[in-house]
Formats: structure tokens, sequence, C-alpha cells
């Protein structure tokens, strides 16, 4: 056994003794206090251990449907922070990665004060010999193999739990889970891939005016990475008072606009945008920083996710029950009846009178749920998706709380449709969808001539209904005109495309 393998299994060696005292102290605490003391002597435990064991402690607080309330509330607190180490730990790093005569790359470093410590690297602010300012990211010596072995040793344990509970784990795939987490940071040991992904979201953010991300200066190593700094402060600490209501809002938006698009159409996002990760200044785009963690979602779950959310809109509770369950796995003991049961008691619950309305972080989460209960094991993908969600909007609060986040969706909805529809429309199932479409819903018919004359006159005027409504509602939409028809063509080429 490997030394860290030992200290892994001492720490949690500790944590079951501490909850055997517990019980044999018997029933007589209170079990709010109770849990409230279990969950931050796990997270402790959590912390102790390092990266990987907090960032899996970050996902398991987006799974409450198998994570007990209290431990969601303090796993929601876990960050990766550690007390800075002098400079001259690293400076070995910089002579492998640069030579010796690397001092010549820079005009200046701040070696005294770190811009920030982590258990995997420390920042440093530097300027550049032609006089760019920049952030030095250094790796931390030994820290490579330190997250290899606990890879292998979580993966050993994933696998010796799943023989030991196995009607667990057909509903909650631990291993995949923990797949998913480790794809997803492979830009935390090699920061050439965190440069790739910069580079990437750097391309995917031209587009918007208030988000930027910083821009790789040198050739990345693998445990040296030099980009611009980006100016400011971490959204947590900045005041939003400096700002003018039109930038809180813009940088909110295209924050959310970004990840919204991320999920559904590039299907690559920031896995982990915490406050510390997204930095703003007054007169400045924000900066969403650390693209250690970036994850990838495959076009038949972000498809799929669009469509529960169409079915949600809908108020059609039945098609959702049949999305979610098409996305995931039903196990041979699953209540499929009772799935859809629950879920036609949630959809007009989560839906309004406009699309734009929905909570896209809160259906996730409680559909999820119902799902685990009801035996039907879902994507394990899902965790992350809900872990980045969930810290994007903490990061957004801290700068515009006022800010409606199904707002934006409803506002990227356009974009999102005639993203998903051009990816389709393509190919040979175009004819196809359109058959299957009339013969579905005959009344369709009329309604596609009007979408393909709007697009042609690159509109999107609504369709009108009997009661002069776009969504065929009570009350119209400011959006619905948008939206309305993207959602009729991409839905049914979504629905048609998951059917081959």
């Amino acid at each position: 056994m490997s030394a860290r393998a030992r200290y892994v299994a001492g720490v949690l060696g500790r944590l079951l003794v501490e909850e055997t005292r517990r019980s044999r102290r018997g029933g007589g605490a209170d079990p709010g206090e109770e849990g409230q003391e279990r969950a931050r002597t796990v997270c402790e435990a959590l912390q102790s251990l390092g990266p990987f064991y907090i960032k899996v402690g970050q996902m398991l607080s987006t799974r409450p449907d198998f994570v007990p309330p209290a431990m969601i509330e303090e796993f929601e607190k876990l960050h990766d922070q550690v007390t800075p180490v002098p400079f001259h730990v690293f400076e070995p790093v910089l002579v492998e990665a640069f030579g010796a005569r690397w001092p010549r790359l820079f005009r200046e470093i701040d070696t005294s004060t770190p811009l920030g410590a982590a258990s995997l690297a420390q920042v440093y602010r530097a300027v550049l010999a032609d006089g760019t300012p920049a952030a030095v990211k250094i790796q931390r010596p030994g820290v490579e193999m330190v997250m290899t072995q606990d890879m292998a040793v979580l993966r050993r344990a994933a696998r010796v739990f799943a023989r030991a509970a196995p009607r667990f784990t057909t509903v909650i795939d631990l291993p995949a889970m923990l797949g998913v987490l480790f794809d997803a940071m492979e830009g935390e040991s090699d920061f050439r891939k965190e440069a790739a992904n910069m580079r990437m979201a750097r391309r995917l953010t031209a587009e918007h005016k208030h988000l930027t991300v910083p821009l790789v200066l040198l050739e990345p190593t693998r445990r040296v990475l030099v980009q611009s700094l980006a100016p400011g402060t971490s959204i947590r600490d900045a005041d939003p008072e400096t700002f003018t209501a039109d930038e809180r809002a813009g940088i909110g938006r295209d924050l959310m606009a970004f990840m919204f698009r991320g999920f559904f159409l590039d299907r690559y996002f920031h896995a982990d945008p915490h406050p510390g990760n997204v930095f703003v200044a007054p007169g400045h785009p924000a900066h969403l920083i650390d693209w250690g963690m970036a994850g990838r979602v495959e076009a038949n779950v972000s498809r799929s996710l669009v469509l529960a959310l169409l079915n949600v809109a809908a108020n059609d509770g039945t098609g959702l029950a049949k999305t979610w369950t098409e996305m995931g796995h039903p196990t041979p003991w699953a209540d499929l009846p009772g799935f859809r049961t629950d879920m036609a008691a949630l959809v007009p619950k989560v839906t309004s009178a406009s699309l734009e309305e929905l909570n896209f972080g809160v259906t996730l989460t409680a559909v999820l749920t119902h799902a685990t209960r009801r035996g039907i094991q879902s994507s394990p993908v899902i965790a992350l998706l809900g872990k980045s969600f969930a810290n994007l909007e903490g990061s957004i609060r801290h700068l515009c709380p006022e800010l409606s986040i199904t707002d934006v969706f409803g506002e990227n909805l356009r974009t999102i449709m005639f993203g998903l529809a051009q990816e389709t429309l393509s190919e040979q199932q175009a004819a196809r969808t359109a058959l299957e479409l009339m013969i579905a819903a005959p009344g369709s018919l009329q309604q596609a001539r009007e979408i393909l004359r709007n697009l042609a006159n690159h509109d999107s005027a609504p369709t009108s209904t009997a009661n002069g409504s776009a969504f065929g509602r009570g009350r119209p939409s400011t959006h619905a005109h948008h939206t309305r028809p993207a959602l009729i063509l991409a839905a049914a080429i979504i629905w048609s495309s998951r059917r081959r």
C-alpha cells in the first residue's frame, strides 16, 4: 500500500471511529444536531484529503436523491484553499519548464504573495519581458503523483462498493460518476490541456460583450501556465455599487448565456465556475478563469435535456418521464408507471405560463430525485452539470441577485433551438422528420409551412392560435413570438433523431 493510500485509509478510519462513538452515545442527542455534526465531520475529512475528494463532495451536493439534506448543506461549503508555501518550493518547476534562464522571460514576478493558493497549484502576479501583465500558475511539486494515486484509490473504493451494494449501484453508478469527474479534471494535472480548454472557451466567448477568458501568453508546459492577468477581483468580493446596472446585468446574462449554450449547443462547459473563478472589474468584461476542470456532454444527452425542458414547458409530465427514462437506464425493478405519475404531479408545479419562466436547476434536481427513487438510473454527467449550474448561480447572485436566470434561458432559447435544428436539417433524416410530424400531428403541417416561410425571411413571427396567443395559453409572453416556431420545428427534429 502506498503512503498516500495509507494516509487516506487513516483519515477514513478516524471518520469510522468517530461515527462508531456517535452511535454508542445512544439516542439522547437531537437528530438534527447529530446530522449536522456528522456532516461537518465528513466535510472536514474530505477537505483534509485534497482536491479530488473535495470535488467528489461538491458533486454529491447536487444529488439530493441519496445524500441527506444536512450533508448537502455542508458539501456546498467545500472549497480548495490552503496556506501558501514559499516560492522557492516552486522555482524548480519553472527551471524544469523554461530552463535556468527562466527569469529572462519576466520583467518582474511577485514571489512574496501569491494571487492564489490551492492544493494543486499557486498563482503569482508577473510582468513579461515585453511589459504584459500576467498570471503564472505553477503546479505543486509531487501533486501529479498524489492525483494519480487518489484516482486509483477512489476507483478501487467505487468497485468495492459496487460489489457490496449491487442494487444501489444499479441506480447510482458511482464508478461512472467518478469517470466523468476524472475526465473533466484532466486539465488540473496537465496545464497543456487547461490551455487548450482556455483557447476553446475564449473563441466561444468572443460574441459576448461582458464575458471573456484570459489569453494564454507563453507556450504552456505540463506544469506551468502563463496567462493574461484578469482585472479586478473575485465576484464574491466585488462591490456591486461600483458597477452600473447595465454592467451587472450584462455580466450576469453573458455568464448564464455562455453556460446554457455550453450545455445544449457547444456541449462543452466550465465545470467549476464558483465565485473564486469569476473575476470582475468596473469597465471590463468578466473573466472566467481556472479552466482545469471542463465538462463535455454527449449530443444525445444534451438534446434529451432540451427535450425534457420542452416537455415541462408543454405541461407534459408523461413526455418528460419518457424522455428522462430513455436518456438514462431503467433498472429491472423500475417503477415506470410511478415515475410517470410523479412527473404528472411535478410538471404543473414547475410549469409557468411562459417558457422563459422555467427554472432549469430546480427542475433538473427534482426530476433526478424522483427518477432515483423509482429505480431509474440517470446519466452520470447530470451530477457534473448540476454542480456547474449551482456554482454559476451562486457566482451571479453575488453581483446581480435580481437577475432572473429563467429569463436568460428564454432569451437564449431561440439560438439553442435553431442551432439544434441546423445540426439535423442537413441530414437525410429531415424528410422522415417532416413525414412523422405530419402523421403524428396533422394540424402541424400549416405550422411547419409558417416556420419555413419565417426561416426564409429570417423572421420568427408567431403562429397564431385560436385564442390569439403564440403559446396557445391564456396570456401572451414577451418572448413567445421568438421561440414558438423554433420549438415546434426543433423539438420535432430532436424527437425524430432520438428514434434513429
